[in-house]
């Protein structure tokens, strides 16, 4: 694997690819591991109901269970506590009833629950979402589980303010799961019109060229994947991934 070269912050955008996004803050999230209590979507409301939208969301997979899919899940392998075989799409719609919440996110995923973890990708706020956050969850999802790392790259991460720099820390990594994401969304990146500097180029089809002969799949098609998306932004791009493909 070659050394990587950390892209510099964008007073240095020479190693970096540069992408139009709206400076956000990106404040850290207090203690990943562990909800805080004073969430409000955790408050108690009127007659002593509980407001956990957690449980509102457990209802609402359990009502849209589809059997078949789940059964077919588990039997694959994946390591998941519980599997409700729901489709994304549905996933979007139960998404959209709550507000983006950080905290709600982060007890999702604590769930160990298929579906949980992949609604916790689209409820976090991009602008809370931190390299911290990133690791944690990263590290603790096994190779079964890429269509996890699948969303995270392609919804949540290409949306972050720093998504550029960790696209390149991750793509250089060894850890599998770490590069599938790095992939994944520098690919977003580039199809929503990132520019690559030359030293961010050469750094990218040197990577690419050196993880394309894993035998991680999801891992090799996105290498694949983001050299194809590469070549369409211009000839001299095409005639760059050509030659390392006929190498």
């Amino acid at each position: 694997m070659n050394k990587p070269h950390t892209p510099q912050p964008a007073s240095q955008p020479h190693n970096t690819p540069t992408v139009d996004n709206p400076t956000v803050d990106n404040p850290s999230v207090d203690n990943p591991s562990a909800a805080p209590s004073e969430s409000p979507s955790q408050r108690p409301v009127v007659g002593g109901l509980s407001a956990d939208p957690v449980l509102s969301i457990k209802a609402d997979l359990r009502s849209c269970m589809n059997g078949v899919a789940s059964k077919a899940i588990k039997d694959s392998g994946m390591a998941y506590r519980l599997v409700y075989g729901v489709e994304l799409p549905r996933l979007r719609d139960i998404a959209s009833s709550y507000p983006p919440d950080a905290h709600l996110a982060i007890r999702l995923w604590q769930e160990n629950i298929r579906e949980c973890k992949m609604l916790a990708i689209l409820l976090f706020p991009a602008e809370e979402f931190d390299r911290d956050i990133a690791d944690l969850w990263l590290e603790d999802l096994q190779p079964e589980q890429a269509e996890i790392a699948q969303l995270l790259g392609t919804e949540l991460l290409p949306r972050t303010s720093d998504a550029a720099e960790l696209s390149f820390l991750w793509i250089a990594d060894e850890r599998p799961m770490y590069q599938l994401c790095g992939y994944l969304c520098l690919t977003r990146l580039i199809m929503r019109g990132a520019q690559l500097s030359p030293d961010a180029e050469t750094e990218f089809l040197d990577q690419a060229e050196a993880t394309l002969p894993s035998t991680f799949l999801p891992l090799r098609k996105a290498v694949q994947n983001a050299l194809l998306h590469f070549a369409e932004t211009s000839k001299e791009a095409q005639v760059k991934v050509e030659k390392l493909l006929n190498r």
